[in-house]
């Protein structure tokens, strides 16, 4: 069922994790920046000796392109066989897999039991059923206990203990069956996500579930769905973010399609408005299917609240918190010019993975951009490694300049296999290629000739077509200020994936692929109080 290479070291396996730190929900923290701040273990210096440590292949079945999700990371966890550093790993059909770090050893699988009957829009690369919200982990009360809450494919809210895989409290409905949520998120007791594509007839919406209260509430922006792979980002004020689509852009008949919108808990546990954007273009964005796909980051910078945005169309929207959009709502602090996608195409190009952003030591605000397809040709930067043609990594500087945010161009990376996510630990930015078959149009074929309808093609994005067009995914580590590649993993991950994403932690980088793998990649620890 399962095949292991183990790599390990003896000093990996006996020191204990005495400068370990969590990684305990998609994009690293509820604002989403994908900077793990207390990483103290890689560096610029040591990463380049990194090594596949260990790879397991888990009993997972897939479903459409969906596999296993990036897992979460648990430092010290009190087990029965002694304290553990564990990472737990969703699997589309309904799984979770608690794991082992230390070793890749499995220590527990669970299967969700179901109260779907099944029906519905289901069974494509967009709608493909199951469990699609990555889980996130909440510390207990007592030391070293963890939950991990899932939503399950129907809709019920689940709470397992890291532990050992067993029921923490009983299954509740959260939201309805055979929807598409994004990863969760968990702020103060209340868990968040959101669904889009209006998979099983489910509405595109933002959902929350206050654990104390076990009150759930639904807040709909009138027919946009809602995307972003992180899920909803949470600012510091407690408001909810999330990027639209499939919608139009039209405040005067509540049609938020295309923007970014925020909503937030009121006194009854109920999710309210708060405040939107609409791009100048979000109607031209609808009509070319160039979505507001990608979870926007929350940044807190020299006394200001920033926003920062994308999405498929490949330019950044810088802004302000406390008036998102300004006075008419369509207003940017700063929007950067095309950084890729100058076809403008809905497929195989722009933003669709995570951004990351994170603070040197000199107090530099940095923004982190992955993307898909070929760099813009009017785009440049100060120093770039190349000029991509599958995608790459863009770095921005925050910067104020003559009394105005910007976003300035800082470096352009090595060329990218569909670049995803992006995460920074240790002033190294992680940043992985997907390697998948992105395209999503074909030209005009009969129905038993390649790319035909008998095959899956046509206008479509079908998983037969696309699945035996997957190549293989690779993990870049590259030096998170100047852009230069530390390292690659090359060919060593032999699968692709699609719809997951990158976990760092500890020393340690964790990609899963579409065949059921995890991969686990590191560098040596050093001896504990170095």
């Amino acid at each position: 069922m399962r095949t292991r290479t183990l790599l390990v070291s003896v000093l990996l396996l006996s020191v204990p994790t005495l400068w370990a730190s969590d990684f305990l929900t998609e994009g690293v923290d509820a604002a989403r920046t994908g900077w793990v701040k207390d990483e103290k273990i890689f560096n610029t210096s040591n990463v380049g000796s990194m090594k596949l440590l260990w790879k397991i292949k888990l009993p997972s079945t897939p479903r459409e392109m969906h596999n296993l999700f990036a897992p979460l990371i648990a430092e010290r966890v009190n087990t029965p066989q002694g304290v553990r550093e564990i990472a737990v790993v969703a699997g589309v059909s309904d799984d979770l897999f608690g794991i082992d770090v230390a070793n890749g050893e499995p220590l527990w699988n669970k299967h969700f039991d179901t109260t779907f009957p099944g029906g519905g829009r289901v069974g494509d690369a967009l709608c493909p059923g199951g469990q699609t919200a990555v889980p996130a982990l909440g510390r207990a009360a007592t030391p070293g206990q963890y939950t991990i809450y899932a939503v399950s494919w129907d809709g019920r809210l689940r709470q397992v203990n890291l532990a050992d895989g067993k029921d923490v409290a009983p299954p509740e409905k959260f939201m309805p069956p055979n929807g598409k949520p994004y990863a969760l998120n968990l702020v103060n007791g209340v868990i968040y996500t959101a669904s889009a594509q209006g998979c099983g007839g489910v509405p595109n919406a933002f959902y929350s579930f206050d654990l104390a209260t076990r009150k759930a509430s639904t807040f709909l922006p009138a027919g946009g769905g809602l995307w972003g792979r992180r899920g909803a980002m949470i600012s510091p004020e407690g408001v909810a973010y999330l990027g639209t689509g499939d919608a139009t852009f039209n405040p005067a008949t509540k049609s938020l399609g295309n923007g970014i919108v925020g909503v937030q808990l009121d006194a009854n546990k109920q999710l309210q408005l708060i405040d939107y954007f609409g791009p100048p273009n979000a109607n031209w964005l609808f009509r070319r299917d160039l979505d507001v796909n990608v979870t926007p980051m929350s940044i807190d910078y020299r006394g200001r609240k920033f926003l920062v945005g994308t999405s498929k169309e490949c330019r950044m929207w810088l802004l302000d918190r406390d008036a998102l959009g300004g006075d008419d709502h369509r207003t940017t602090l700063h929007t950067t010019p095309l950084l890729c996608n100058e076809a403008q195409a809905f497929d195989g190009r722009g933003v669709w993975g995570a951004m990351a952003t994170w603070q040197d030591a000199r107090g530099t605000q940095w923004v982190l951009v992955p993307f898909w397809g070929e760099v813009h040709k009017d785009f440049h930067a100060p120093v770039e490694y190349s000029r991509p043609k599958g995608g790459g990594v863009a770095a921005y500087r925050l910067e104020e300049q003559a009394g105005k945010w910007q976003l300035t161009p800082a470096w352009l990376s090595r060329d990218m296999d569909l670049a995803e996510e992006v995460v920074v630990a240790g002033g190294v930015a992680f940043a992985y290629a997907a390697g998948e078959d992105a395209t999503q149009v074909l030209q005009d074929a009969a129905w038993n000739e390649p790319g035909g309808s008998r095959y899956g093609g046509g206008l479509s994005s079908g998983s037969v077509r696309r699945i035996p067009g997957g190549r293989y995914a690779t993990l870049h580590a590259l030096d998170a200020i100047t852009g230069k590649e530390l390292w690659s993993s090359g060919k060593e991950i032999t699968s692709w994936n699609h719809f997951s994403g990158l976990t760092v932690a500890n020393g340690r980088a964790y990609v899963a692929t579409f065949d059921g793998t995890l991969y686990c990649f590191g560098v040596a620890r050093p001896p504990a109080g170095k």
